[in-house]
């Protein structure tokens, strides 16, 4: 079988996660409450980290709802439906007690039954984001 991967020299991570929304600002105030800082940012594309977390935003305007799969849908669509974007964090409960009367909280910081704990949030967008303790996703945490 032939791999495909990349070389991951330079790089934090060789999977991207790119988030289409239609106001850079409102991603911008409410992603820097949750630590992350601006990287790069351009009239179509921002991108932000917080540690070796990397988050990038494509369009930042009404041009969104026109992306050739993004307009298939209604604009009202609910962002990031079935899809939950994981966050380790080093201290989840003081991150939790930092953010949780900034941000919606959806699920209180909790310890799940893997074993770890973790809070989940949702941003402006309808996108759904879990804080959490860091684990080893290759092994059973």
């Amino acid at each position: 079988m032939i791999d495909y991967s990349i070389s991951h020299e330079g790089l934090l991570t060789d999977i991207v996660v790119e988030l289409h929304v239609p106001d850079f600002d409102r991603a911008v105030d409410f992603y820097s409450m949750l630590g992350f800082k601006i990287r790069r940012r351009d009239d179509r594309y921002l991108v932000m980290v917080r540690g070796q977390s990397i988050l990038c935003f494509n369009e930042g305007s009404d041009a969104v709802y026109q992306q050739s799969y993004f307009k298939k849908f209604p604009p009202t669509t609910k962002r990031g439906y079935a899809v939950e974007i994981v966050i380790p964090v080093d201290d989840v409960a003081a991150f939790y007690e930092l953010v949780k009367d900034r941000v919606p909280i959806i699920t209180a910081l909790e310890k799940k039954h893997w074993g770890l704990w973790d809070f989940r949030v949702e941003d402006p967008f309808g996108f759904y984001l879990r804080f959490t303790e860091p684990g080893n996703w290759l092994e059973s945490v």
